[in-house]
């Protein structure tokens, strides 16, 4: 048996060929050279840089567990990852992030108000592999698109929490909050969606899909929480964002609600007065100081850890959610993947 980073990434490499050439086929193009330099050539530039490609691999895998082909999946999972891409240049957008996937953002490159307009037209554009799907059942298309409407909702629900916390520079938050907002703005879309849809695709709308959200849970917030540490302490190269990019967007993670557990009131005053500023406002030293302040009580650490023991429910949950599929290869794949979640650099 291969080991299991390299099975994960071999599944993960596989895919991503495939749902890239899906993606391509729903995004359009024109003989007008100011629309495409406009419009279409910015909604196909983050699915054109390639992610990890978790969340269409999540839901091929999850598919072919239960018995559906690849090929049927392959729409839903590129609906999934043209959502993701939509996502992404939105929070882009609320972030003030610097860099996606190793190159300057959208709204860097081409300003906030072309890179917002490209990205709701990607968002609806996602929608079209589950419209064009003749192969599938009414019945079975009909809860797909109910699927994707709910995952919408929860995200939005997610990013409204996180900017509003943001926006009212909220330091009264404790582990629960936390891990509500991962639930919604990271779990659904990242894990939960997919393996959702997957199965669906394969037992038909009669499916029971709420089995499958204590992994997805438990999945996809150690991955966040592993996320927000590579923030931290990630390789430049090959984390693909901007170092310390959550300091600097002032987020509100695992690791600062450790820290003002820990911390002493002075400090707690100091990261009150730090977290009011708006990003221009910050100063490198004062980054630097909250990320050693961070280092000293031990807060990264203390979040890996419960990503960790996330991770460890995630490999037992998946044993009941997927106790009736037969072992293969995509059942493999996605036992794994809790383990290589710590095992990745981006």
């Amino acid at each position: 048996m291969a080991d299991q980073a390299g099975l994960v990434t071999q599944t993960l490499g596989s895919y991503a060929g495939v749902v890239s050439a899906e993606m391509g086929r729903y995004l359009p193009g024109t003989e007008r050279p100011d629309l495409r330099r406009y419009l279409y050539d910015l909604v196909a530039d983050y699915p054109r840089r390639w992610g990890k490609m978790m969340r269409p691999s999540i839901c091929l895998a999850t598919a072919q567990a239960f018995g559906a082909s690849m090929e049927s999946a392959i729409p839903s999972a590129a609906s999934i990852e043209l959502l993701h891409n939509s996502l992404l240049i939105h929070d882009d957008i609320e972030d003030e992030s610097d860099e996606r996937r190793g190159a300057p953002t959208l709204h860097r490159l081409h300003g906030l108000p072309l890179a917002l307009n490209a990205g709701s037209a990607l968002s609806l554009m996602s929608l079209y592999p589950l419209l064009g799907s003749s192969s599938l059942p009414p019945g079975v298309t009909s809860r797909v698109l109910q699927e994707t409407m709910r995952v919408g909702q929860e995200s939005a629900e997610g990013q409204a929490l996180e900017l509003g916390w943001c926006r009212d520079n909220r330091l009264d938050l404790v582990e629960s909050d936390y891990l509500e907002l991962v639930l919604k703005k990271t779990c659904w879309l990242a894990t939960i969606h997919p393996l959702r849809i997957g199965a669906l695709l394969a037992l038909g709308e009669s499916a029971d899909l709420d089995r499958f959200v204590c992994f997805g849970f438990f999945l996809g917030a150690a991955f966040q929480i592993h996320d927000d540490v590579l923030n931290l302490i990630g390789d430049t190269k090959q984390y693909g964002k901007e170092l310390a990019g959550d300091l600097w967007e002032g987020k509100r993670t695992l690791i600062l609600i450790e820290l003002l557990r820990s911390c002493t009131p002075d400090e707690r005053e100091e990261l009150e007065q730090f977290f009011a500023l708006s990003r221009a406002a910050k100063t490198r030293a004062q980054v630097e100081r909250v990320l050693g302040m961070m280092h000293r009580y031990g807060s990264i650490e203390a979040a890996r850890a419960t990503a960790e023991a996330l991770a460890g429910a995630a490999q037992h949950e998946l044993e009941h959610a997927f106790a009736d599929a037969p072992e293969s290869r995509h059942k493999q794949f996605l036992r794994e993947l809790p383990t290589w979640v710590f095992e990745r650099n981006s």
